[in-house]
């Protein structure tokens, strides 16, 4: 598989050397895109498409660059947009669609951007192309035109309000339907005008709307299951496919056609695809994928140049990464791409069915070759007759062995029809026999036979070199074995592998440290061997896919190929490269001197090759080119390969003098050809003489065994055994070690916090005392302020004291006047209070009588009003009757005047009485006609009347109405007047009472002061007359007087005041008494007007 970094190309080639996909994964090449800046980061591809020749490809990244791939021209082209839409490079590309050649020879496709809009750019092809462009439509393996990108913005179709994700373009080019969640839109890609727009509810999403190939419907599907077929150039509605059934109903999200457009695919969150039938419009087929299966992302047919459009394979991409290719007749897994590691995250197939571009979960862009994946499928059956060759060393002639097997039974040669049957039995040499056996392997291979084509062909084919290995190699797969060992987890000597060995691949990293550690709970022995990353390596990256056959591999190495190295572990197989330095010597014995006479071992010039199983020198296909030869012989031929290689590069070895020379040379690739080594070493497996020939000291070929691996035990023991306890108790006293240091340093760390705290206590103690000093200093200073300040506040406090005895004394006088002020304002605003209730009362009556008299302005209005409208009906009834007296007269005159002239017709001549009879009957007819319309009029009169007749019934219900609510108000008022006389009545009994008691008073008065002078003359008269019965007899008529009044709190008043007094008394009781009286009249006054309009009402309605 070859690798194209695009890095910051402007155009370049796809690939340096002509492709050859491996039949395992069909990969033609694998396309990145890393970034050349000081923070290199990969720019993932997220969209790709094939023109219609399918020979061309463009994709985009997610920073909106555009490459364009031309896979027959091998060439990279990156496609800039002008300076003017640099924006537009910053946005995703979302989606590509190729848009066939229209009359202008464009090839046009839309690419659908971020920004919810369309972009339509073009493909131009050269002047001189068009002859060309029909040749390559009549014979595509003829010509292949070359594609120009004339880099021109087309349109830029704007219409979306979300985001768009699909475009499907007719095949003649000139419609393109764009889908977005909530609405489809139809273009017209000649005038890049919309030409019809797809509404839809909001709960009903929008899946997907497509042309199906060659025909002029456009199929919508919607997110409830509903398929509709509509005519693309009336936009009506052809058919809908039925709802599918219950047990297996799916959402469906992803559909695929095929390219005759009879049969739909679809499929959802679910194992199950439904095939639908459009032409009979139901569905005949339901396939069940596999368990693994859970979703299904994408479907896409894979076409085929002799099925006439009826695609037969079908594409199924799940959420796993990996697509799945079935037959949709037989329901057969046919072949898959992608892995659970590099899994798919999108695909396209390219429309002749050569090619398939896959966008990988990493972000890098991957193209298969379908003839590749397909060739297994493909490949002619096995013959029915195979013919059984000679075994060696048999004396009978080839056709006494020679018979026809076919499937399922032997054909012997025919015989002529009069010949007996007779039987032969074949005896085979016990040599013979064993050596078939011998070379016979797993699968029906024989390894003479494989040894003859490897010498013919110098390597196994491509194909089928892992399945010569895996045969070679007798691999048991013990998969519960091997398990086993997996289960035990990482080995904790490989636990940081990759600071050792940093490897890019983080898959390749995680299957190595698996493998090793495998390895290492198979037999201690490889968890201290240093050299086995190095050893296992170019195994993993071949095997990464099957680490069960990669374990089996290396082990199957190590076991054979890797005899008696561990016998001098840890150090190296000092017996192996003895064995290695022999052959050297006895081949070449100068290149040895020149090793020796410069101090170089065989541990620098032949161990480091067999340590990294020549993995450092040689390239990928030499590497499986030489491994082709050492699996297929003795395992000394290993050993031998070494000797080769230092003897092929005897060269630059003489040329070599330092050390450092030599040990780059044997770490690096050297320009030597391995086809030459081969050779060399099959030439030192046959010259080499046995006493020193490594095959003598080797073991032959053991496979491992069946079921469970083999116990490997060939390394010191006691050494390993020794190392691991060291190792166990140098990690024990390291571990002490550590404990012992954490103590210590805790311990230190707590003496450290103790020492600072105790620090920190005297410092402390150190700023209270300093601080309690200065504060006894401040409060001995604040006392001698405190003293000076006592005398000061006393000083003051005498003078404050002498003056507010002044203020005390200047505050009493302001406030006896203050007083006296506040009384003599509290009489003025009495005044004013009470002058100002007064005036109050007088103007609410002064309101509520001409609210009154408004009142009886308004119903004398309204009377005239109802006087004036009865006036005008009447008038207007007798002037109806006086034209219905005129309109009688009229007529009475008219019948006396026909009267007369009918006497007077009589007295007329005979001849004029047919004459007379017509004019009196035209007459009457006439008259007749009148009377009629004097009938309608007097009709019409009659109707007036009764509408006039309903309005005055009207007006008089209203009259009615408005004297009802009248008569409230009126008998509202009545009570409220009765309210107020009771009221006044009340008020009246006080004054009465009052006045009794002023009266009371004066009696009372006038009778102490006659009691007073009777005595005065009593004493004048009789001076010694004891006075005690008397005051007693006053205190019980005083007694018996009403406590109305008390004379000697008035005597107690100011002169003033009391006179004062007694003014306002008799004027308030003036102003009451003249108040009450025209309350009074005013009653009177509104109790008459109501009387009166109870009257007029009645009067009114007589």
């Amino acid at each position: 598989m070859q690798s194209t970094d695009l890095g910051n190309k402007e155009s370049g080639k796809i690939w340096h050397r002509k492709p050859s996909p491996a039949t395992r994964d069909g990969i033609i090449v694998n396309i990145i895109h890393n970034t050349s800046d000081y923070h290199p980061k990969v720019l993932r591809f997220l969209n790709v498409a094939f023109d219609g020749t399918g020979d061309c490809l463009i994709a985009g990244d997610h920073q909106g660059n555009i490459y364009v791939f031309d896979l027959y021209g091998n060439r990279i082209m990156n496609f800039n947009i002008e300076d003017s839409l640099h924006f537009i490079c910053l946005s995703t590309v979302t989606y590509f669609a190729y848009s066939p050649p229209s009359v202008a020879n464009l090839y046009q496709f839309p690419c659908l951007l971020s920004l919810d809009s369309i972009l339509t750019l073009t493909a131009r092809p050269p002047d001189s192309w068009e002859n060309r462009h029909l040749q390559a439509f009549l014979s595509p393996s003829a010509l292949q035109p070359q594609v120009y990108f004339t880099k021109e913005l087309v349109s830029w179709m704007r219409g979306h309000e979300s985001s768009v994700f699909s475009i499907s373009v007719h095949a003649s080019g000139k419609y393109a339907i764009t889908t977005s969640s909530d609405t489809a839109q139809l273009w017209d890609l000649d005038t890049f005008q919309r030409k019809r727009k797809l509404n839809i509810r909001q709960s009903v999403g929008i899946q997907k709307v497509f042309f199906l190939p060659l025909s002029n419907t456009i199929l919508s599907c919607f997110k409830d299951n509903s398929i509709f077929a509509w005519e693309c150039d009336t936009l009506f509605c052809k058919y809908q496919l039925p709802a599918p059934p219950e047990s297996s109903s799916i959402l469906y999200k992803v559909f695929a056609v095929t390219r005759d457009g009879r049969i739909l695919a679809a499929g959802g969150k679910s194992n199950h695809l439904h095939l639908w039938c459009l032409e009979a419009r139901q569905l005949f087929r339901i396939i069940q994928m596999p368990t693994k299966v859970r979703a299904i992302r994408h479907l896409e047919f894979l076409p085929d140049s002799f099925d006439a459009g009826s695609n037969q394979v079908l594409g199924v991409l799940s959420q796993d990464g990996i697509m799945r290719f079935i037959n949709i007749q037989t329901c057969k897994l046919l072949f898959e791409i992608g892995s659970l590691d590099e899994g798919i995250s999108s695909s396209v197939i390219s429309p002749h069915g050569r090619y398939i571009a896959c966008i990988m979960e990493n972000g890098s862009l991957n193209i298969y070759s379908v003839q590749a994946l397909t060739q297994e499928i493909n490949k002619p059956p096995l013959p029915l007759v195979k013919v059984i060759e000679d075994l060696p060393k048999k004396k009978l002639s080839s056709s006494d062995l020679k018979m026809k097997v076919t499937s399922g039974r032997v054909q012997q040669p025919a015989k002529p029809r009069g010949s007996k049957i007779q039987t032969r039995i074949l005896k085979q040499d016990l040599t013979g026999d064993f050596e078939s056996k011998k070379n016979e392997l797993p699968d029906g291979l024989n390894k003479k036979r494989l040894q003859i084509l490897l010498k013919g062909y110098g390597e196994y084919p491509t194909k089928y070199r892992m399945f010569i290995w895996r045969s070679l190699l007798q691999l048991p797969e013990n998969h519960t074995a091997f398990s086993s060992l997996i289960d035990k987890g990482t080995h904790v000597t490989f636990l940081n592998l990759q600071k050792k060995y940093p490897i890019k691949s983080r898959k390749l990293l995680r299957v190595l440290q698996r493998t090793l550690s495998a390895l290492a709970h198979w037999s201690v022995i490889f968890s201290d061997t240093p050299y086995l990353p190095l050893l296992a390596f170019p195994f993993v990256k071949l095997f990464q896919n099957n680490q069960l056959i990669c374990f089996e591999v290396i082990a199957t190495l190590i076991i054979n190929w890797c005899q008696h190295w561990f016998e001098y572990f840890p150090n190296p197989p000092i017996n192996i490269l003895s064995m290695i330095e022999n052959v050297l010597a006895f081949h070449d014995k100068g290149l040895l001197q020149h090793f020796i006479d410069h101090d170089i071992t065989s541990q620098l010039y032949a161990w480091p090759l067999l340590e990294t199983v020549f993995s450092e020198v040689l390239t990928r296909e030499e590497w499986l080119k030489l491994f082709d030869n050492i699996f297929s012989n003795h395992p000394s031929f290993l050993l031998m390969t070494v000797v080769a290689y230092n003897i092929c590069s005897r060269v630059p070895l003489l040329n070599c003098n330092l050390k450092d020379d030599f040990e780059f040379f044997f770490h690096h690739r050297n320009n030597l050809d391995i086809n030459v080594v081969i050779r060399q070493v099959y030439h030192l497996m046959e010259t080499t003489p046995t006493d020193i020939h490594p095959d003598s000291m080797l073991n032959v070929f053991v496979a491992l065994t069946k079921g469970q691996y083999p116990v490997f035990n060939q390394y010191p023991k006691f050494i390993v055994d020794y190392q691991t306890q060291e190792r166990e108790r140098i990690r024990n006293d390291e571990l002490d070690y550590l404990r012992e240091r954490q103590t210590v340093e805790d311990m230190q760390a707590e003496v450290d916090q103790q020492r600072v705290e105790d620090e920190a206590w005297y410092q402390k103690q150190e700023l209270l005392r300093k601080a309690e000093e200065t504060r006894r200093e401040m409060l001995l200073q604040e006392e001698e302020k405190i003293i000076q300040q006592r005398q000061r506040l006393a000083a003051v406090k005498r003078e404050l004291q002498v003056k507010e005895m002044h203020l005390q004394d200047a505050a009493r006088r302001r406030f006896l006047k203050l007083q006296q002020d506040q009384q003599e304002m509290e009489l003025r605003r009495l005044d004013d209070e009470i002058g100002r209730k007064v005036y109050m009362r007088d103007r609410e009556i002064a309101a509520t009588a001409r609210d009154l008299e408004m009142r009886q302005l308004e119903l004398e209005s309204q009377k005239r009003l109802y006087e004036k409208n009865l006036t005008e009906n009447q008038a207007a009834v007798a002037k109806e009757m006086r034209a219905d007296a005129d309109a009688y007269r009229r007529k009475v005159d008219l019948e006396e005047h026909m009267f007369h002239k009918l006497i007077e017709a009589g007295e007329t001549q005979s001849q004029k009485t047919q004459k007379v009879i017509k004019e009196n009957l035209a007459k009457a007819e006439q008259a007749c006609l009148n009377t009629d319309w004097q009938i309608q009029s007097l009709h019409k009169q009659k109707c007036d009347d009764l509408q006039r007749n309903k309005c005055y019934q009207e007006v008089a219900k209203l009259l009615r109405e408005n004297r009802r609510k009248e008569i409230e108000i009126l008998n509202a008022m009545v009570e409220q007047e009765a309210k107020k006389w009771k009221e006044a009545e009340g008020k009246e009994f006080c004054l009465r009472s009052a006045k009794k008691a002023s009266a009371l008073s004066d009696a009372s008065r006038k009778w102490f002061l006659k009691q007073e002078i009777n005595a005065a003359v009593e004493h004048a008269e009789n001076p010694c007359h004891k006075e005690e019965p008397r005051f007693q007899n006053e205190q019980e008529d005083a007694s018996c007087l009403p406590r109305t009044s008390h004379l000697n709190d008035s005597s107690e008043m100011h002169p003033s005041t009391q006179i004062s007094l007694n003014r306002r008394a008799v004027e308030w009781d003036t102003t009451e008494q003249n108040l009450i009286q025209k309350v009074r009249n005013l009653r009177q006054r509104l109790t008459a007007q109501a009387r009166h309009r109870c009257q007029t009402p009645h009067l009114l309605a007589a």
